[in-house]
């Protein structure tokens, strides 16, 4: 494997490769385990999700898994469970910098967002002199640099949200928008059915509208052929596999073969 350079939170590459468009390949951890964690991060994707939305996951079991990622070249990204500024307050003094925030339908869940990422007067942020996410009062001009060193990703999962699309690129400090397919197609009336013409007119739309905007855009796609197809669209910001989809596909695989296998000899 080709050596890897360790991702540091400060300067934030992973906010400024977005900014300027770069394809960013990801992956999903929903395991809340530091040992998978770890191991996806010997990988070498760009990014690691780590979901604390629809994972057991809080402060205590993230912290391990960034301390896991720390040396690898992945850019780690929470998931919050909302859109709240105290969980997001934790998270940030925890160490993380680069946030995909679930269900953001409107400018203003938007501009809530990024508020709660910045110390004021840009936001509402609470501060403490000496967290983990500033080296425990070890980084240089931390208060200076951090609103700078925050990336703010909304989640697109609702009608609601293809419909304020343009309201919600153009608030400040909101760096690309997410597709969260499940939801969004759920919201269209196509609960499990992502494919749905309606749902992918809509994701098309989003897309469209970022690339507009001069803002890249993601998805969630573990389907390998959906992922190709979402890049070839505009998608820039992609998580192609998860932690979950992965151990469960091998392990289908290797039980199959092997149950096959001895039904044949029987």
């Amino acid at each position: 494997m080709p050596a890897v350079t360790p991702y540091e939170s400060l300067p934030n590459r992973f906010r400024r490769a977005v900014r300027e468009g770069k394809t960013q390949i990801g992956c999903w951890a929903s395991l809340a385990s530091p040992i998978a964690t770890e191991l996806l991060g010997t990988v070498g994707f760009d990014w690691m999700l780590l979901d604390a939305e629809h994972a057991p996951n809080d402060v205590l079991t993230l912290i391990p898994q960034l301390m896991a990622l720390k040396d690898s070249g992945s850019a780690p990204v929470v998931r919050p469970p909302a859109n709240d500024s105290v969980v997001i307050k934790r998270f940030l003094d925890s160490g993380f910098s680069n946030f995909l925030v679930p269900f953001v339908d409107s400018a203003d869940d938007a501009g809530r967002a990024v508020a709660s990422t910045r110390y004021p007067p840009q936001g509402v942020r609470g501060v403490s002199v000496g967290h983990r996410g500033n080296r425990y009062g070890t980084v240089p001009d931390y208060f200076a640099i951090a609103n700078d060193n925050v990336c703010v990703i909304p989640q697109i999962e609702s009608r609601k949200a293809v419909e304020n699309i343009d309201n919600i690129l153009a608030v400040d400090g909101i760096d690309a928008v997410f597709i969260g397919p499940s939801d969004l197609a759920a919201s269209y009336g196509q609960l499990g059915n992502a494919s749905h013409p309606d749902v992918q007119q809509a994701i098309a739309h989003v897309f469209e509208r970022a690339q507009a905007a001069g803002k890249s855009s993601g998805i969630l796609a573990p389907v390998q052929a959906d992922a190709e197809r979402y890049l070839s669209m505009g998608a820039r910001v992609v998580a192609v596999c998860a932690d979950l989809g992965l151990l469960k596909g091998a392990a289908q695989a290797a039980q199959k073969h092997f149950m096959q296998k001895q039904a044949g000899e029987a």
